[in-house]
């Protein structure tokens, strides 16, 4: 009888060890699905002119979640936001300094997953030109 206990430990550990080698876990994890797309339809400025005060943007569009944020040439600013349909923020006089072209998009940020992952991932608009005269 005390062979049998063996042979059961020793497949025991064969078929644990199979297991973690092909990437077994207690945890699994689900890997996050895709968040709300925003879009944006309108700018309000579209242009201003270079060397202008400090301005604020208005972003006309649709699927602006409540911490969506406005990206002046990839970097997020400071975003109000006022409706599902429109978001606000202040770009600064040192961003409109030079003549060209900026692009603006919105990201719904992503919701974080529980303890098994999940959650949403990030997802950012289509962009539009903003252009400085």
């Amino acid at each position: 009888m005390k062979n049998m206990k063996t042979v059961k430990t020793i497949i025991l550990a064969g078929l644990l060890s199979v297991g973690l080698a092909c990437g077994y876990s207690a945890k699994s994890t689900t890997p996050p699905v895709a968040g709300t797309k925003p879009t944006v339809t309108a700018l309000a400025p579209n242009s201003m002119t270079a060397g202008s005060a400090s301005f604020v943007l208005t972003v006309n569009g649709t699927n602006f979640n409540g911490n969506a944020a406005i990206n002046w040439n990839s970097t997020a600013q400071t975003t109000t936001h006022v409706s599902a349909n429109q978001l606000t923020a202040t770009i600064p006089a040192a961003d409109v300094t030079t003549a060209g072209t900026v692009t603006v998009t919105v990201t719904n940020p992503g919701t974080p997953g529980g303890i098994y992952g999940g959650g949403t991932s990030a997802e950012t608009s289509n962009s539009m030109t903003f252009t400085i005269n």
